[in-house]
């Protein structure tokens, strides 16, 4: 069910279209054993669902898939038998009718899953990032204008292709912008470059974190500090004493669990190194913060330190940007959410409108 040319080299694809190669390629096998990790990570809600199809025939036919997700939702509609870690160590396992939404999580964390979205929206401050009639090469002649206010958690919704990672690359320099305007604090601000978007403020998290947020052969003191080498230089030399002083501090404040700051990034888990990721920016103190699916495959519990992070940012006046394709973390932490379809935003949802199934309209084109 993948329309893709298959002569398209894979390093054109998207994450979301790399994955379901990926998909395709183990399934060619016609293994006995299938062991999928994450399957779902980086796909709209309607490939993970052909996916699930796939699933259910594989097993249909005795085929024992091994099946690896952080999301819930899934393993309480797919699994037969649930197996649940925590910190290396079988927690405990659930068959059955044991297999509940609640019961998973218990074991996870050992606390209720309502804590993780506990989120309290404040009435937003003046207008921090503004576009207008923003367009890029990837949708030419669709142009984009919204606004972020201070302390503003916004969310961006949309299925895999809708340009969502389009429209924040091109906020960060990393896209050309082929018109429009963009104002930061209400000053207009050429964008060509990211080092332009670094000095008004704007700091980008990517979806991607291994091949564009880290350089994982570097420790986690080098890829923390690597944002801000260029401020703490002087006559073209690092202080390295004033550079561990800020990387620790940084790693303390988020939480990095790491054998010590020296250890290689590659070394660290997903949720650490995601969290190196925002200490490099958030050691350069953004006004902006762009967070492309800021928890994809990372675990439950490193999951809430990020939703707890974002609260705290936005409660100290940033403005955040997130694009998630996850429903629960879309409508569970969003002021307000912007859909995207086709390059365009297709309707804007406050907090109170939020649903999945206006969400899932506007995406689809049908809102």
């Amino acid at each position: 069910g993948l329309d893709l040319d298959p002569s398209t080299p894979v390093g054109e694809l998207t994450i979301g279209h790399q994955q379901l190669v990926e998909i395709a390629k183990a399934l060619s096998t016609n293994a006995r054993i299938l062991i999928m990790d994450e399957p779902t990570s980086s796909l709209s809600q309607r490939e993970a669902e052909r996916l699930f199809e796939v699933v259910r025939d594989l097993q249909a036919a005795g085929v024992a898939v091994l099946y690896i997700s952080h999301r819930m939702a899934e393993v309480v509609a797919l699994a037969d038998r649930v197996v649940v870690l925590r910190d290396g160590e079988k927690a405990g396992e659930l068959s059955g009718d044991e297999i509940d939404h609640d019961a998973l999580v218990k074991l996870m964390v050992g606390r209720d899953l309502s804590q993780f979205y506990d989120h309290k929206p404040e009435p937003p401050g003046e207008v921090m990032l503004e576009l207008s009639g923003l367009e890029n090469n990837c949708w030419p002649g669709k142009p984009i204008s919204l606004r972020l206010c201070k302390g503003e958690i916004v969310g961006l919704a949309g299925l895999v292709g809708s340009g969502r990672t389009e429209l924040l690359e091109t906020i960060f320099g990393v896209r050309r912008a082929e018109a429009g305007t963009l104002l930061v604090e209400g000053q207009n601000r050429q964008l060509g470059h990211p080092s332009d978007a670094i000095a008004a403020g704007i700091a980008l998290v990517p979806e991607d974190r291994k091949q564009h947020g880290l350089v994982t052969d570097m420790s986690v003191a080098e890829n923390a500090s690597l944002a801000s080498l260029k401020r703490d230089q002087r006559c073209g030399l690092t202080n390295r004493s004033k550079e561990q002083e800020l990387v620790s501090t940084m790693v303390d404040q988020l939480k990095v669990k790491a054998a010590s700051l020296a250890q290689m990034v590659r070394l660290l888990s997903g949720g650490n190194q995601q969290k190196v990721v925002l200490a490099k920016w958030l050691s350069m103190n953004p006004k902006v913060l762009l967070l492309d699916e800021p928890t994809r495959g990372i675990d439950i519990g490193a999951k809430q330190e990020i939703y707890q992070l974002m609260e705290s940012l936005a409660a100290e006046g940033i403005a955040i940007l997130f694009v998630s394709s996850e429903m629960e973390e879309i409508i569970g932490m969003s002021d307000r959410v912007l859909v995207m379809h086709e390059g365009e935003i297709a309707g804007e949802l406050s907090r109170d409108e939020l649903s999945e199934e206006r969400i899932v309209a506007l995406a689809s084109g049908l809102g």
